[in-house]
């Protein structure tokens, strides 16, 4: 497997209902190109990975038992393994690149994406 690749070659997953993810994994972690459609919730849940992200387009709202921020393009954040934690995107929906460490080893079974499902990155040669 080569080890450099244009965005469009990772496979979209479906994650939750209106959510897709392009994977890309190493041996210490996963990084994730997460697309979530228009006020799309992924609902309460935790795992044991560390979760380390950025908005890159749109917005979503994350939500923790002690915060609540709504984060735009640029917006950061720092989950620790085994936080419960929630997201909801705003009325534009998301585009958010995250990464997770250890691997998202339980990811590599998702269902593909429904085709169309793909907002990003938008360019002229984008197939």
């Amino acid at each position: 497997m080569p080890d450099l690749y244009e965005s469009d070659a990772l496979t979209p997953k479906q994650a939750w209902d209106g959510v897709s993810v392009r994977l890309l994994s190493g041996q210490r972690m996963t990084m994730a190109i997460a697309e979530l459609g228009p006020n799309v919730r992924v609902p309460r849940h935790r795992h044991d990975n560390e979760q380390i992200g950025t908005v890159i387009q749109g917005s979503a709202r994350f939500v923790t038992d002690t915060e609540s921020c709504e984060l735009h393009a640029g917006g950061t954040y720092r989950l620790p393994g085994g936080i419960p934690h929630e997201v909801t995107a705003g009325t534009e929906g998301a585009v958010i690149v995250e990464c997770f460490s250890p691997p998202r080893d339980d990811w590599d079974s998702l269902p593909e994406a429904p085709s169309g499902s793909l907002r990003w990155p938008t360019r002229p040669d984008w197939r």
